[in-house]
């Protein structure tokens, strides 16, 4: 479904429209920084616990139960990516209840707060990007923009911009109205508690190894994989769809989000299911999936961009070699980091 037609420059495809300098909310009242120590305490823990996992899974875990911490991040991650943003955060595309079962099941054991929060959130993010009404604004800092933002208190602009954020659609969905209703129940089960149990009862694996390996490293992974979106593709990489705004393509952060890392071009086109100009299912394994359930119509109404739009705001806002040459740049030495060491493992595996 092509809907090139239907969008307006400034326009982002999810009932909120891109803001101008002079919408830039501004800030009312003087703002200042509260830690909530509880959550710097808790993520602390889980990131140590994760990097002795990581020692484990050299020194005493089978090899089994590290295989599947790195395989339930990747497939889980797609419950984040396809689901709680490109689902219900964009409204991309359009799914059966069984798809929406399996991606509600992979978005709980994934543990990215709920489809509620991460979408409301994420429509303010699309709307107020990079200012303080952007609950993860990236001119506050790389850190914040990774994580800073959850360990601490909401500024002003993000609670009051928040308020006019329509999230009425989200509620009408009977799987994220459940998931939200019940949301800390699952989340134990679902991110914690049978990841555990797996490995212990399916291959003989220690409580130990499985607790700091198939759990906790995994959660890390996944989490960081996502927050990579929101500070590395707002720090490094190209930019040849508009050259004026933070994001940018990444090639790094789009094989540690399964296929998220095209942030210029969803900056500019939010609409389009792939978040990507290319289907190119090497390093977007999020379209990979929602195309493979296309082919039995469990996925349906699949927004697309026309390439002769995608083309002519390249010439208009992109970063290009010249008008001459509308092919855009390269996309810096972190895209061409991870293509070469791509190709040195693709190399060695054959």
């Amino acid at each position: 479904m092509d809907v090139s037609a239907d969008i307006k420059i400034g326009d982002n495809g999810d009932n909120t429209t891109s803001i101008t300098p002079n919408d830039r909310p501004v800030e009312k009242q003087s703002y200042q920084l509260v830690i909530v120590w509880r959550n710097v305490i808790l993520c602390s823990l889980v990131h140590l616990g994760a990097l002795y996992g990581v020692y484990l899974a050299f020194v005493s875990a089978k090899l089994t139960t590290t295989i599947f911490a790195i395989c339930l991040y990747q497939i889980t991650a797609i419950g984040v990516t396809a689901g709680s943003h490109r689902l219900w955060s964009h409204r991309a595309f359009k799914a059966t209840w069984q798809l929406r079962l399996i991606i509600i099941i992979l978005n709980t054991i994934a543990f990215q707060n709920s489809v509620y929060e991460w979408a409301r959130d994420h429509r303010l993010h699309h709307k107020y990007t990079d200012t303080n009404a952007d609950p993860h604004n990236s001119n506050r800092g790389l850190f914040f923009s990774h994580v800073g933002w959850l360990l601490c208190r909401k500024h002003p602009d993000v609670i009051e911009k928040g308020r006019t954020i329509d999230v009425s659609d989200l509620l009408a969905d009977p799987f994220v109205a459940f998931q939200k209703k019940y949301f800390w129940f699952l989340i134990t089960w679902a991110c914690f508690i049978i990841p555990t149990l797996i490995p212990v009862y399916f291959w003989g694996e220690t409580w130990r190894n499985s607790w700091y390996v198939a759990v906790l490293l995994r959660y890390v992974l996944t989490l960081n994989g996502i927050w990579l979106i929101n500070s590395a593709a707002h720090a490094w990489g190209g930019k040849p769809y508009d050259r004026s705004i933070k994001p940018t393509q990444n090639l790094g952060v789009a094989i540690m989000s399964v296929g998220e890392g095209w942030h210029n071009y969803h900056h500019v086109f939010p609409q389009d299911y792939k978040a990507a100009e290319l289907g190119n299912y090497k390093f977007n394994f999020t379209t990979a999936f929602i195309d493979l359930f296309a082919k039995i119509r469990w996925a349906y109404d699949l927004k697309t961009v026309s390439t002769e739009l995608v083309h002519q705001r390249v010439l208009r806002t992109g970063q290009i070699q010249s008008r001459k040459d509308p092919e855009p740049i390269s996309e810096g030495w972190v895209e061409k980091y991870f293509l070469w060491l791509h190709c040195i493992i693709k190399r060695i595996l054959s």
